[in-house]
This record gives C-alpha cells, sequence and structure tokens, in this order.
C-alpha cells in the first residue's frame, strides 16, 4: 500500500529540544547555588519528561513536596523557554522538503502538552507547514497507547497503514504497530545508555534523518 504520510515524534525525533531542558535545570541549579550537572546527565531523560530530568539535576526524594516544587518550577520556567534553543535535527529540514517535494504530507504526534509543544512549531516556522499536531490534550490515553496515532490518522482521513511513524522512544514505536501504520525508529534521539532501537520491533532503524529517504522511497510507489 502506498505511503501517504509521515508522522513524528516531537522531542528526540523532529527537533532536538535537550537544549532549552538542560538550560532551565542549569539555571535552576544557578539560583541555589549549585554547580552544573553534566548535560548529558540531563540529555539523557529527556523522554521521561519533567520528572526524570528533575530527578537527573538534583538529589531529591521523588516523594518528598520538595520534588514536587521543584517539578513546577521546572514546567514554570520551561513554559518561557521551550523555544528558545531547540531547532530542528541536521538533515531533518531537508527530509522535510523532499516528503513535501514528494506530494507527502507530514505531521507531530507528540506526548509533549500542546502549551509547549505549539509555541515551539509556531517559532521554527513549522506550525502552518504540519498536516497534524496531536498532544496529550487531545487523546485520553498517551503513547504506547495506539489513540494517539488514530486520531492524527482520522483527522488526516488516512488509512493508518498508509502511515509512517518515526520515533525514538519504545513507546512510539509500540503506539504505531497498535495503531496499523509502519514505524522507524531513530537512533540519534534520547535514547537511554541501557536502551537498543533494534529490539523495539521497528520496521526500520536509522542512524540520521536524511537515511529516511532510502525507505521512504521504496515506498512512495507501492
Amino acid at each position: 500500500m502506498r505511503l501517504r504520510a509521515v508522522l513524528f515524534d516531537m522531542d528526540g525525533t523532529l527537533l532536538d529540544t535537550a537544549p532549552d531542558f538542560i538550560a532551565v535545570a542549569q539555571a535552576m541549579r544557578l539560583t541555589r547555588g549549585l554547580e552544573r550537572v553534566p548535560d548529558q546527565q540531563v540529555r539523557d531523560v529527556v523522554s521521561g519528561g519533567a520528572r526524570a530530568m528533575v530527578l537527573s539535576a538534583f538529589d531529591v526524594d521523588p516523594l518528598s513536596n520538595e520534588f514536587e516544587l521543584l517539578r513546577l518550577e521546572f514546567l514554570e520556567r520551561y513554559q518561557q523557554h521551550c523555544a528558545v534553543e531547540s531547532q530542528l535535527y541536521e538533515g531533518m529540514a531537508e527530509l522535510l522538503t523532499e516528503i513535501e517535494q514528494a506530494d507527502l504530507i507530514w505531521g507531530v504526534v507528540t506526548n509533549k502538552p500542546v502549551r509547549f509543544a505549539e509555541p515551539i512549531m509556531q517559532q521554527l516556522g513549522l506550525a502552518a507547514r504540519s498536516a497534524v499536531l496531536v498532544c496529550p490534550d487531545h487523546v485520553s490515553k498517551s503513547k504506547p497507547d495506539p489513540e494517539p496515532m488514530l486520531l492524527a490518522c482520522s483527522q488526516l482521513d488516512l488509512d493508518p497503514a498508509t502511515v509512517l511513524f518515526v520515533g525514538d522512544d519504545l513507546r512510539d514505536i509500540e503506539s504505531g504497530r497498535a495503531a496499523g501504520s509502519r514505524t522507524a525508529a531513530v537512533r540519534y534521539g534520547y535514547i537511554h545508555p541501557d536502551d537498543n532501537p533494534d529490539t523495539w520491533g521497528a520496521d526500520v532503524v536509522v542512524n540520521h534523518p536524511l537515511e529516511l529517504r532510502r525507505f521512504l522511497e521504496s515506498r512512495w510507489l507501492d
């Protein structure tokens, strides 16, 4: 069946958003008179969300009131700093252009709340180009549940089997497969050192956005 659309996870797949997360974590430490932690320490857990990043930056009990206050501060600060340093991964701008030139459509399915996702897409000039943006705010269950993918396909009026979902986390691949879509795992994203995309069951695993070209080209004319 001919491929009609490519849907991307946002953080660690379409965009390198880690610099803004890192800046927020380091600023919080600075205001408390603490030294910087290694940037990679925060980058390695971006896929785990605010909870994981706060725990990576602070030695704090995750069940304590202190942790919850830190988490809320992290989110508040990120709201003001979510579209400062984030950018497309190298090669992604070219890939998006090629997708559009092939008369395919593309969009985003993310576990990132809409209050962060929309400003980033707008700031980077992607909002008008993206055919769909599905966030946790739009569904009752987030990835790895198939609901976000199924909603995106419904909004695009496409059979999930004609859609490729690209992600950097097992949850992305599980969501895409459960929805009946083809899937691609990327090694360049926020992969925890102990994780291995080759074991996720994706249809293809790539090291760079432009490596998706061959996979996509082989399915444009199916």
